[in-house]
């Protein structure tokens, strides 16, 4: 298996909601996501995926989406007056917590198409989240030709 990792760095802010700390006040962070991929066989050049590529593409999303802005859970009451100021908000569905990111960076990632095994946020210098998704291994057919999973 041959595997490789993509560091992109970018600025956001966030706040949790029902939280109790410090994290329920807007604030920000210095991110830097780690993309992980993975493939058990190299392209023609001899690479799991151009590192140029990866960079464009996934920079590209990050830039147009996250990078300089106040990522916030839908329903909080903060989107509005942001909007109103003239300012970029990205929402999501959940608490912009740094797992809940990791995860939207790997989904992005696998949309790009992209062997993605994970991704890793970095929030401070010494915190972080990674997301691997739980993948039931394929287990041979059974009797009537039908693919089965383990439980």
């Amino acid at each position: 298996m041959y595997e490789i990792v993509k560091h992109i760095e970018f600025c956001f802010g966030h706040r949790l909601i029902d939280y109790d700390g410090k994290c329920n006040q807007p604030h920000g962070h210095n991110g830097r996501a780690e993309i992980r991929l993975a493939h058990n066989k190299l392209n023609e050049q001899g690479m799991v995926a151009d590192f140029r590529d990866i960079r464009h593409s996934m920079q590209a999303w990050i830039d147009e989406n996250l990078d300089h802005r106040m990522i916030l859970q839908r329903g909080d009451p903060l989107i509005e007056a942001i909007e109103n100021l003239g300012q970029h908000v990205y929402v999501i569905e959940e608490n912009p917590t740094t797992e809940n990111l990791a995860r939207l960076l790997y989904e992005q990632t696998e949309l790009q198409g992209f062997p993605v095994v994970s991704v890793t946020l970095w929030e401070t210098s010494d915190s972080y989240a990674t997301y691997t998704p739980k993948r039931l291994p394929k287990q041979p057919k059974n009797d009537i030709g039908s693919e089965t999973t383990a439980p």
